[in-house]
């Protein structure tokens, strides 16, 4: 059971809680304003709620602000006098900010190669929450997984090694063979997730989709929302070398989870063409 704001926060993070919320932390105040700096209120996405900034009309306008923190996913800042403003009897001022808290996304990589090495160093620097599954455990105590969540199972064995997959979860697959990567795919095909992509030269995947096509086919079942899947992972780059996949499948994740497009900011060749049609200095947007 949580008893603590900061025990609460962790398990939202982590994933551990289910939920988002909103955390509101006094960080102004003068003169007898009803809590010190520092006190916090966190409020569930279902209602519940620990901790609190003063109790009274101060924390109903700070509830407000982490309803509206928990519509938007925007941060905020409340200042209110508590007599002018809010008609307390306490004579001071209190200055709340509110943060939109959300968990941390999880990465599954299936496959503990040397793309996986490169790619889980650097998926932990960007926020994600990092879980390996490989069932070669000397691959697991490479140093590159030391911060990550390591599980040994092998393809067919995910349904013991991820009993919480959610709609929510980045997967990669990285295995060492055609038919691992083709097995994880087929049974991530049948589960949510936010991100499902899998290594490999178009041919392969080419060869594994029609495969997948196929045995569907043949058992009569409706054929699996294929448009759901990033094969090859990544942006075109131009990098082969496994860190440069890596940095590659990673600058994908990042666009996936901030809905960017992937393409180049450049702006320059925009601004050459103003200056040759017009001969005046660009003027920004």
């Amino acid at each position: 059971m949580l008893v603590t704001v900061a025990e609460a926060v962790l398990a939202v993070l982590s994933g551990s809680a289910g939920q988002d919320a909103a955390l509101a932390t006094v960080v102004g105040r003068t003169g007898s304003a009803p809590q010190a700096l520092g006190a916090k209120l966190l409020l569930f996405r279902d209602g519940r709620m620990i901790g609190t900034v003063g109790g009274g009309a101060i924390e109903a306008q700070v509830l407000d602000a982490c309803h509206e923190a928990l519509r938007d996913g925007q941060c905020r800042t409340l200042q209110a006098h508590l007599v002018r403003d809010l008609a307390m009897c306490c004579g001071g001022s209190m200055e709340v900010f509110v943060e939109y808290l959300q968990p941390q996304a999880r990465l599954v990589l299936i496959g503990g190669g040397h793309v996986a090495q490169a790619l889980a160093p650097i998926a932990i620097t960007v926020g994600f929450r990092v879980h390996v599954i490989e069932d070669r455990e000397e691959l697991l105590e490479h140093p590159a997984f030391q911060a990550a969540q390591r599980l040994a199972y092998d393809v067919d064995e995910l349904d013991g090694a991820l009993d919480d997959v959610c709609e929510h979860d980045f997967v990669v697959i990285t295995t060492r063979d055609h038919a691992r990567d083709e097995l994880a795919l087929a049974w991530f095909l049948e589960r949510p997730h936010r991100y499902l992509g899998m290594i490999g030269s178009k041919r392969k995947v080419h060869a594994i989709l029609g495969r997948i096509v196929n045995k569907q086919q043949q058992l009569g079942r409706p054929l699996p929302d294929l448009r759901r899947i990033h094969a090859p992972i990544g942006l075109a780059l131009g990098g082969r070398t496994p860190a440069e996949i890596a940095i590659s499948v990673v600058a994908e994740l990042i666009a996936e989870r901030h809905g960017g497009s992937g393409s180049s900011m450049n702006i320059v060749e925009k601004i050459m063409q103003t200056l040759a049609a017009t001969g005046a200095s660009p003027q920004p947007e």
